[in-house]
């Protein structure tokens, strides 16, 4: 186990943001959209622009991996094409240089990206490129401390997991560790979309508001505006990936992805109107 240090006091962009929405009341949603995902000529830059317009309060951008554990088979799919097409951490991080999308953007990748490049270099690309954020899900809690180090000193707000097996014991030193928000996993298994929303992402939710004031954000299984009414009557906001992703894929493009994130947005603030 590695030393881990303290998080930085002060909250970095992505999470003073989120905490401003959420202290206006506003119940936060973050997409989450592939990295160098080109579908039909329409670049990936585009979509990005598109959700943000649509409501979005960050996006989650997803740094291709040949091997993604935690991801499902659209998002498995939307990785693939990605690489195919020559998409590199560096190519994707180059282009969202010129973005300037106006919300805070979170990278979510694998270990063996940031490894690979080097703790340092990769924060400092991160940093260069205007991501507020990391998000590595394969990294265990125990093994943080060299990459959270190298990314305090950057300024990239490290995100943690929290997952809905977590002992009551340890979703406190996960809390105080994390940085931007807490990633609530809403349930076991792959990325994808559900049915119905799992009751683990309710639970999970109602833990992590109990013992942190830092955001609280629920992903994975979040298919549709009523799952993610549904889970901000506990949390503070939702990520959304694969049902946005799957729209990317089938082609339709910016409009259709906005269309979604839209009717997720609206679906949210009428929940807090009523």
């Amino acid at each position: 186990m590695s030393e881990i240090p303290a998080a930085p006091a002060a909250p970095g962009a992505l999470e003073a943001a989120l905490r401003a929405g959420r202290d206006a009341g506003r119940k936060l949603l973050v997409p989450y959209l592939t990295g160098g995902l080109t579908v039909d000529g329409d670049h990936w830059l585009e979509v990005l622009r598109a959700v943000v317009d649509a409501g979005a309060d960050a996006v989650e951008i997803g740094i291709p991996f040949s091997d993604p554990v935690m991801d499902g088979p659209i998002i498995q799919e939307a990785s693939e094409r990605a690489l195919q097409s020559g998409a590199t951490p560096l190519s994707i991080l180059d282009e969202l240089r010129r973005a300037d999308v106006g919300v805070p953007l979170a990278v979510m990748t694998y270990y063996n990206v940031a490894y690979h490049m080097g703790h340092e270099r990769f924060a400092a690309e991160l940093a260069d490129a205007g991501v507020a954020a990391a998000i590595l899900p394969d990294l265990p809690f125990e093994e943080v401390g060299p990459w959270a180090a190298a990314a305090d000193a950057a300024g990239v707000e490290t995100v943690m997991l929290a997952a809905p097996t977590a002992p009551d014991d340890r979703l406190p030193v996960v809390c105080e560790r994390a940085r931007g928000f807490v990633y609530a996993v809403g349930l076991l298994g792959v990325t994808g979309e559900r049915a119905a929303l799992a009751t683990s992402s309710l639970k999970i939710a109602a833990r992590l508001k109990a013992v942190t004031d830092k955001p609280v954000l629920v992903g994975v299984g979040i298919s549709d505006a009523d799952q993610a009414v549904e889970v901000c009557s506990v949390a503070d906001g939702v990520i959304v990936g694969s049902a946005v992703v799957r729209r990317v894929l089938a082609g339709e493009g910016p409009a259709g992805a906005a269309d979604f994130v839209g009717s997720i947005r609206a679906a949210l603030d009428a929940s807090i109107d009523q």
